[in-house]
């Protein structure tokens, strides 16, 4: 009983790790480029984007900087890279 034990706790704690291991991997697949500034794909970009009314925008890059940026062509980036980062994170994530 005692081994079945170790051996679903060792499951459990290689799960764990793997899991952890693919999220720094993929959260550092997340980071890219663009109008002169560095930007992280979040829920939390995606959002600004969407609440901005106009065109452009002035918005704080992942440095602080202020850069100004076309909206929609910002948010159609982020989208594309925050899907791709997640669906190959799930995929690895489910074949193990």
């Amino acid at each position: 009983m005692s081994e079945k034990l170790i051996s679903l706790a060792k499951a459990r704690f290689d799960y764990e790790s793997n899991k952890k291991v693919l999220k720094e991997k993929y959260e550092a697949k997340m980071t890219f480029a663009s109008a002169g500034g560095l930007w992280k794909a979040s829920p939390e970009l995606l959002t600004t984007l969407l609440v901005c009314p106009d065109d452009e925008a002035v918005i704080l890059d992942t440095y602080g900087t202020p850069i100004k940026v076309n909206v929609k062509e910002l948010y159609a980036e982020t989208q594309q890279r925050w899907q791709e980062q997640m669906n190959a994170w799930l995929v690895e994530l489910n074949s193990k």
